[in-house]
């Protein structure tokens, strides 16, 4: 009888197994955070054995294997049972049915599906909880305890039935652990759980998942980081924006002046949608599907009144903090007159302040005529002088990124950014708003911004997201 393969041990792997449609290439997706992962309703997608490595700064942490179901199952087993040997001998026999049967192509799914097993995978075994436990899958399972790797069982909920109790029943006669899990609705706590168990499989994987839940835990934050800095470099480049266009009439007519108005929002339109499209690659969803083409937020128009509403401050929030904001530069006023002004600074800073926030509610910026060189002049947009428009910018940056860190790998419906009505209560707090402002004050001015200024921004960005996210 042929000798076994040698095996690699330099990471864990997992073979994820079961009868076919029951949610084994979501899991592996889900686990895996890869959404190239080919899912479909029909059986008998999956036909060959294919690796799913989760790599993090170059090492992999484990890797997964989306296997073919089971076919026939019944006479694998048939011809595994006439060879009676003792329990250690019959990973060899299972091996001999693999190297016996490799150009058959009657056993062709269950060889794809045994081959990883018998090279050292763990087994991950799928059942679907919302269909009844049925006798048949024991021939699968006592198949899966011929090849002796380390087992656990998942119960993945297709439909809304559920029979977790009756599987659980039979599962725990096969498996040394069973969990339930949805791929589909999967969050990073429970990701953690899972990998969890499956250290606990075998000896020698505890320390190296270990290690990876270690090293997942920091690639989260990495992720936090990244899309921060890149929401943070988004609002201050599109407030700070400036848009020419050139002319050489005496004066500008009212169409060059609708050309750069509208020049000005495509540009920034533009930055949205690229920064939307770096977001999903940090989280790994580069193939996600967007109900709308364009913008991310269907119907909603960065520059639409019903996105001010969602995601922008109302008239009296700006007037507040337009208020706040101009009493700290009034305090500036009392200082410099050493209390000669009766704090009255902080008063008429405040006043100003707010006024303005109030009447700039919807303007975005001044277009402004400059210069002449042998009779051409230009026209000027920017920067942004809408005290409202960093918030409606941040808000709908945030919101993105928090509806795609939380969307599993394993969809492939049309994501749809379906809109939370308690959104911006969640996310923009009275003490976050006044530590945004003081930022986009700065922005808006146009005047250079120090690193330690826009890395401090960032940070505040950061402890939004992971409050939401982690919620």
């Amino acid at each position: 009888m042929p000798g076994r393969r040698e095996i690699d041990f330099s990471h864990p792997k997992f073979a994820v197994v079961g009868h076919p449609n029951k949610g084994k290439s979501s899991i592996v997706s889900a686990l895996a955070l890869d959404d190239t992962v080919q899912i479909s309703d029909t059986p008998g997608t999956t036909t060959k054995k294919r690796s799913f490595p989760l790599t993090v700064d170059g090492k992999v942490l484990y890797e997964l294997f989306d296997t073919p179901g089971f076919q026939r199952a019944r006479r694998v087993l048939a011809w595994l049972k006439q060879h009676d040997v003792p329990a250690n001998k019959k990973q060899e026999v299972v091996q001999a049915f693999i190297d016996t049967h490799r150009e058959n192509e009657h056993f062709h799914d269950e060889i794809e599906l045994l081959e990883p097993i018998m090279d050292g995978a763990g087994i991950i075994y799928v059942v679907d909880g919302s269909q009844p436990y049925g006798e048949e899958y024991e021939t699968e399972m006592e198949i899966l305890r011929w090849t002796g790797q380390p087992s656990m069982a998942l119960i993945n909920h297709i439909d809304e039935m559920d029979y977790s109790e009756e599987w659980k029943k039979a599962l725990e006669h096969y498996f040394k652990m069973v969990r339930t899990f949805n791929p589909m609705q999967t969050n990073f706590e429970q990701h953690m759980s899972i990998l969890e168990s499956m250290a606990q499989l075998k000896e020698e994987w505890i320390a190296p998942l270990k290690t990876s839940i270690k090293l997942f835990k920091q690639y989260q934050e990495q992720m936090l980081e990244r899309s921060a800095t890149l929401i943070a470099r988004l609002v201050y480049e599109s407030v700070t924006a400036v848009e020419k266009l050139s002319f050489y009439a005496p004066e500008a007519s009212e169409q060059e002046r609708y050309k750069i108005e509208s020049n000005y929002k495509d540009r920034l339109r533009e930055l949205e949608v690229t920064a939307q499209k770096d977001i999903e690659d940090i989280w790994n969803h580069g193939h996600l599907q967007k109900k709308e083409k364009v913008l991310t937020f269907e119907g909603l128009d960065l520059f639409s009144e019903e996105t001010a509403s969602v995601f922008g401050l109302t008239r009296k929030e700006l007037l507040i903090t337009g208020m706040t904001s101009g009493a700290i530069t009034g305090a500036g006023i009392d200082l410099l007159f050493a209390g000669h002004t009766l704090l009255l600074g902080g008063a008429i800073g405040a006043l100003i302040g707010g006024a303005g926030a109030y009447l700039g509610f919807n303007e975005l910026s001044e277009v402004k005529v400059l210069g002449q060189t042998m009779g051409k002049h230009y026209l000027e947009m920017g920067p942004m002088e809408n005290r409202n428009f960093p918030y409606i910018l941040l808000g709908r940056a945030i919101y993105h990124t928090m509806k795609v860190a939380q969307t599993s790998h394993a969809k492939r419906e049309v994501f749809d950014m379906e809109m939370d009505q308690t959104f911006k209560e969640r996310w923009l707090d009275d003490t976050s708003r006044n530590a945004l402002e003081k930022y986009h004050k700065k922005f808006r001015s146009g005047s250079a911004l120090e690193a330690e200024e826009l890395k401090a921004y960032e940070t505040l960005i950061k402890q939004i997201l992971k409050r939401l996210i982690d919620a």
